[in-house]
């Protein structure tokens, strides 16, 4: 049976942490499918296609992994696109406390399911896609936290 593993997240953007959470994982999994969730409660600054498109973009070269857009539970989900492990990055203690809780209910959900968390490289601890959003909005220069895919496209 194929590892296959969903990263869920809102992705707007994507950024440079993200891409280091991917790239140690791919290791570990067979198939690694980026979840652009939908999530009515947020506004995204970005497009679920915009996102779909720069995950598309940045991994072209790698088969291994693919972009989706979801709505619903994670869980639900996985079951959907046979995922047996959920991907989480960790940048802080205070992530852990806030993700392990989600990984408790998705256990209790469906035990077949296992979440996996990797802590971000140091350098990219202080990328949150929430700063990033308030930089670009505000016309700083984001590129120190983005993908130069991802940099390139964004309005000028």
């Amino acid at each position: 049976m194929p590892r296959i593993c969903l990263f869920p997240g809102t992705f707007d953007p994507v950024t440079l942490g993200h891409v280091d959470i991917i790239n140690r994982a791919l290791p570990l999994f067979d198939k690694i499918i980026v979840g652009i969730g939908l999530n009515t409660s947020k506004a995204p600054m970005f497009t679920d296609e915009q996102r779909l498109n720069w995950i598309k973009e940045i991994y072209k070269d790698e088969d291994r992994v693919e972009g989706a857009v979801y709505e619903g539970l994670t869980i639900n989900f996985c079951q959907k696109i046979g995922a047996h492990f959920i991907l989480r990055g960790i940048r802080y203690v205070s992530d852990f406390e806030y993700e392990k809780t989600i990984a408790d209910a998705n256990r209790t959900l469906d035990r077949s399911i296992e979440t996996v968390f990797l802590t971000g490289e140091p350098k990219f601890t202080s990328v949150a896609s929430t700063i990033v959003r308030d930089i670009i909005r505000n016309g700083g220069d984001a590129s120190h936290f983005l993908p130069e895919i991802v940099f390139k496209t964004l309005p000028k």
